[in-house]
């Protein structure tokens, strides 16, 4: 499973999502040349999207195809991600466990 937080630049937890994402081939097996920034993430490790990245990401989540991500994660990835655009010095982060 993979959860989804916002951070501060400290490492402060802002927010999380009340859902996390299920690791499975959907997921690992996005291209990465489509998908950049969703195709890089990884089980076990965490990755961190600063504002740029999140912006890329964003635009990311309406090409996906069906079934990689639920709806319910789908919401929360776009609402946490505007919140990181909205605020300064903050990070979105996938935490892998």
């Amino acid at each position: 499973m993979i959860d989804l937080q916002i951070r501060r630049e400290d490492g402060t937890l802002e927010a999380c999502a009340k859902r996390g994402v299920a690791w499975g081939p959907e997921l690992a097996g996005l291209d990465q040349s489509v998908f950049p920034m969703l195709g890089h993430l990884l089980p076990y490790a965490d990755t961190v999207f600063n504002h740029r990245q999140v912006s890329t990401l964003l635009a990311e989540v309406p090409r996906l195809p069906p079934g990689v991500l639920t709806d319910e994660f789908t919401r929360e990835l776009i609402e946490l991600g505007q919140a990181v655009l909205d605020g300064p010095h903050l990070y979105l982060w996938f935490v892998g466990d």
